[in-house]
């Protein structure tokens, strides 16, 4: 008799469900992961509101806690009862991108076109975390075992949220003394104003209009905080800056007037790190980028998977060089998911991210 589980599905623009699903098939190379804690992310609203197409039926989510319920035969190294996690980047391992030493991109280009978000497969290309089971392939490249003495809540940022951010600092280059400025105070946002703060920034400016989210950049690391509803934000941070500019911009919301002022505030050969996912064209005005001779760079960065990314993140989270939990502002029931979406979606109650466990 075929096993039947709880999952979050895509029904269709405007309507993500919780319905019955088998529980998966392990192949040889697979693990069966009983999730235990998960949650919600931007990206999801994004497919919720038909902005990223994914297709009908396919369980959502990337952002999984959980506990080995089964090993495909051909895993070595682990065992089931382990509580892990995986990245909301799954790579192979030996994919052309995986061997240029960009995992990430594992899966993006094929021949017949882009595959936007390359390695992202859990609630993209195939079915996702938030559910009471997910089989995570290639289990052996990304399934990492979590600390005893970390709990399921201080790792839920680990497979997204905490690797988007601070590879918003890693891929700028944050160096020791630099002036940082990070555009948004969502998650990701936050996460990398505490990601440039470890890299060294000893002065970081953060963007914001929300007055507890500019409180819990503060604990994050941030030395500065611009509210973009009471001043020209532009203006302010070169006023900050006594003209200088800044040395590295994170953009991360995904929208042309936070990525325009980012490009903005930069100082001469400055870096804007650019995490948001994008709904439309961007623009590049003429003087901002200084008709392309202001030998500035544009980077942009899918938050790296793989089970040595997480082990590094948890090790973080372990060392006490920062603490993610002030993220998680309220918890769901998977029954309750419907729910948690229209909270999330419409941004009410001070929602910063929710903790969902079956």
């Amino acid at each position: 008799m075929t096993r039947m589980m709880k999952a979050a599905i895509f029904a269709e623009p405007g309507r993500i469900v919780l319905d019955d699903k088998p529980v998966p098939d392990v192949g040889p190379l697979d693990a069966l992961v009983r999730i235990t804690t998960t949650t919600i992310c931007g990206t999801d609203v994004h497919i919720l509101k038909g902005e990223y197409p994914v297709a009908r039926g396919l369980t959502i989510g990337h952002e999984p806690v959980g506990v080995i319920e089964k090993l495909g035969s051909a895993v070595v190294g682990y065992q089931e009862g382990q509580r892990v996690i995986a990245g909301a980047i799954t790579p192979s391992g030996h994919s052309a991108a995986c061997l240029c030493g960009c995992h990430s991109q594992d899966g993006a280009g094929t021949r017949h076109g882009f595959k936007a978000l390359g390695g992202w497969r859990f609630g993209n290309t195939i079915d996702g975390a938030q559910a009471e089971y997910l089989l995570v392939p290639d289990a052996m490249t990304n399934l990492a075992p979590i600390p005893d003495a970390l709990s399921d809540e201080q790792v839920l940022m680990c497979p997204d949220i905490m690797s988007t951010g601070f590879s918003g600092a890693e891929s700028g280059q944050v160096k020791i003394g630099d002036t940082v400025a990070v555009f948004a105070q969502g998650p990701i946002g936050l996460c990398a104003t505490a990601g440039a703060r470890l890299m060294g920034a000893t002065r970081i400016i953060v963007v914001d209009a929300v007055p507890a989210r500019l409180a819990i950049a503060r604990q994050m690391g941030a030395d500065e905080t611009v509210d973009f509803s009471r001043v020209d934000v532009v203006d302010e941070i070169m006023r900050l800056t006594d003209g200088r500019g800044v040395d590295v911009a994170i953009e991360a919301l995904g929208r042309q007037a936070t990525f325009e002022a980012a490009l903005r505030v930069l100082r001469p050969g400055g870096t804007l790190s650019s995490l948001g996912v994008y709904s439309s064209d961007l623009t590049i005005p003429l003087d901002a980028f200084r008709a392309g001779l202001g030998d500035n760079k544009i980077v942009t960065t899918l938050c790296p998977g793989g089970k040595e990314r997480m082990r590094r993140l948890m090790a973080v989270i372990a060392a006490e060089r920062l603490d993610t939990r002030p993220l998680v502002t309220h918890r769901f029931k998977l029954d309750d998911i419907e729910v948690a979406y229209d909270l999330f979606a419409h941004q009410r109650d001070g929602v910063l991210k929710i903790a969902i466990t079956p």
